[in-house]
């Protein structure tokens, strides 16, 4: 499988070095795109043709930069943005000026020689981590010198290696005890216990709580790694609130009476937000399931979670999840975001099950794709508030 991999890169690599070939001999012939003023104080913009050939000046013979299936950008010799192709806009939007502006594309400008070709890697985590590799080549735009830079997307290549990595790093260590203890159980029930029916059903039930955390954990593992893979997509969909608030109360009543008692959800205001409405009903989902486990005050209190929205005036929608539980300490509440921290609980709290930690790791990663913020406020004894704020449009 490595080899495999570096072949694959090796063949991206040099397909995308024959693409930077084409572009420059495309924009050093004089094919591009020139930039006028309009008289509005816009800019137009028309293809210019090949002026060494007299013959091609038909529409038909006419090629521009932006028709070329790639992600490319045109920057002076200073690191200045001359021009931005179609592709490159529509795939990394918003945050094409953080990639052009990164101090490793910068110093790959500045540094490459005349005629010369360079690779270089770009990690941007701002507003979401970001991998893309810049294929920059040296030429000329328009008869001044400048750089092609090909941009190559490798945030889900370099999601999928994270994802590799933590498991082997983390979740390797949280299946071990679960899977520990069925080995025992089961080795037991095979000599000692083999004709105790009382000890076999009690083993049987253990075994099968066992095996249902490891099923959780490696079903958030991957829900997780999907939502990475994801994250730099800004999503296209609607979101209707009150359909939302409606799912939400049908994703509950496949809880206990009890725990469908405790939570407390408002109607929603009219209105809809920009995003993807199975992810946004996980975040809910899993606020609203860390509360049930977390957020249950000391008996005789009852145990109270209200959910509810409302629009902002300065702008954005919050939805809130709030509990009247023992709350958190506030050592904790910068990590509860971090994949498999977890806060210790009381010992009796939970029936030992202190959940996988991974829950809210999963709605960060959810708001960060949306453009939004995650809030986590606790007063010990008081209880714990939890706040999405997303972008209407």
């Amino acid at each position: 499988m490595p080899c495999a991999g570096r072949e694959w890169e090796n063949g991206v690599t040099a397909l995308v070095l024959m693409v930077v070939g084409l572009v420059i001999g495309a924009v050093a012939g004089g094919y591009g795109m020139h930039l006028a003023a309009s008289s509005a104080g816009g800019v137009r913009r028309f293809p210019a043709r090949a002026l060494a050939d007299p013959v091609a000046i038909g529409d038909a013979d006419t090629i521009t930069v932006d028709e070329l299936p790639v992600a490319l950008v045109v920057l002076s010799r200073g690191g200045r943005l001359l021009h931005a192709a179609t592709r490159a806009q529509s795939e990394f939007a918003e945050g094409l000026g953080t990639l052009i502006r990164h101090p490793a594309l910068q110093r790959a400008v500045a540094d490459l020689q005349p005629g010369g070709v360079s690779e270089v890697r770009i990690e941007a985590d701002v507003p979401v981590r970001r991998v893309v590799q810049a294929f920059v080549k040296s030429g000329s735009w328009h008869g001044h010198s400048a750089c092609v830079v090909v941009l190559l997307d490798a945030t889900a290549r370099d999601a999928l290696d994270r994802a590799r990595s933590d498991f082997v790093a983390h979740a390797s260590h949280e299946l071990r005890t679960p899977l520990a203890a069925l080995i025992g159980f089961i080795e037991t029930l095979q000599g000692p216990a083999a004709n105790d029916a009382v000890a076999r059903q009690k083993f049987l039930a253990i075994m099968a709580r066992q095996a249902g955390r490891m099923q959780r954990l490696i079903d958030r593992l991957l829900y997780l790694s999907r939502v990475q893979m994801l994250e730099h997509q800004r999503p296209q969909g609607q979101v209707v609130l009150p359909d939302l608030f409606a799912r939400l109360n049908d994703e509950l009543q496949g809880k206990p009476a009890e725990d469908r008692a405790a939570v407390i959800i408002h109607a929603p205001p009219a209105g809809t937000v920009r995003g993807d409405a199975d992810q946004i009903l996980q975040v809910l989902v899993n606020l609203c399931e860390n509360a049930l486990r977390y957020g249950r005050p000391a008996p005789p209190a009852v145990a109270r979670i209200d959910v509810a929205a409302r629009w902002l005036e300065t702008g954005g929608l919050v939805i809130s999840v709030r509990d009247n539980g023992p709350g958190i300490a506030a050592q904790h509440l910068p990590r509860l975001t971090e994949r498999f921290y977890r806060v210790s609980q009381p010992a009796g709290r939970n029936g030992g099950d202190q959940g996988t930690g991974l829950g809210l790791a999963i709605v960060r990663h959810i708001v960060d794709r949306h453009g939004g913020r995650l809030d986590i406020t606790s007063t010990p004894g008081q209880g714990t508030c939890c706040s999405v704020w997303l972008p209407q449009g």
